[in-house]
């Protein structure tokens, strides 16, 4: 399935005051860096031009233009191996910008979230991430739809609230 999405880059880029992102699967697919880990290598966090990436540097870049970006990942526990990984791995996320919360599934309850991972760029504009059932990434979609706006915008504000900052959750 093609998208039409713009790159993550160029949304981040016309952001102007915050970009949410919930995530809540607890696999993502194979990749790079999680094969290298599960063959026991680990980030060596001193040596930041082994970790940093594009990625890094799009996030700290909108961070230094004041766009507040936000991640909170709804997990189950105990986590899985993916998760395990990407709990190793946040430490990047939050030296770009980031400020990173989790929520144990367990405590997601009494309140409705989106079937989709999402990011919201100023409350205006939707990246809706769609997956195969193996966590592979499909496609993303794009929606203005105030309607969906309010629903994710509400179901991120409720996890965020809820969530653990990354520096007190342990796995």
């Amino acid at each position: 399935m093609q998208s039409n999405v713009p790159p993550f880059s160029e949304l981040l880029a016309n952001t102007r005051s915050s970009a949410v992102h919930l995530e809540m699967r607890d696999d993502y697919g194979a990749n790079p860096r999680l094969e290298a880990w599960r063959r026991g290598e680990r980030v060596d966090w001193a040596d930041r031009d082994s970790w940093w990436h594009d990625f890094n540097q799009t996030i700290a870049d909108a961070v230094a233009r004041g766009v507040v970006v936000r991640r909170a990942r709804v997990v189950s526990e105990p986590v899985s191996e993916y998760i395990r990984w990407e709990y190793d791995t946040t430490q990047g996320n939050v030296a770009s910008g980031e400020d990173v919360r989790w929520l144990p599934r367990s405590q997601a309850r009494g309140f409705l979230v989106p079937a989709n991972d999402f990011w919201l760029f100023d409350g205006k504009l939707l990246r809706i991430h769609h997956f195969a059932g193996d966590g592979s990434h499909v496609t993303d979609e794009l929606s203005t739809d105030a309607q969906m706006l309010n629903l994710c915008g509400s179901a991120f504000e409720t996890i965020w609230q809820r969530a653990i900052p990354h520096s007190e959750y342990k796995i």
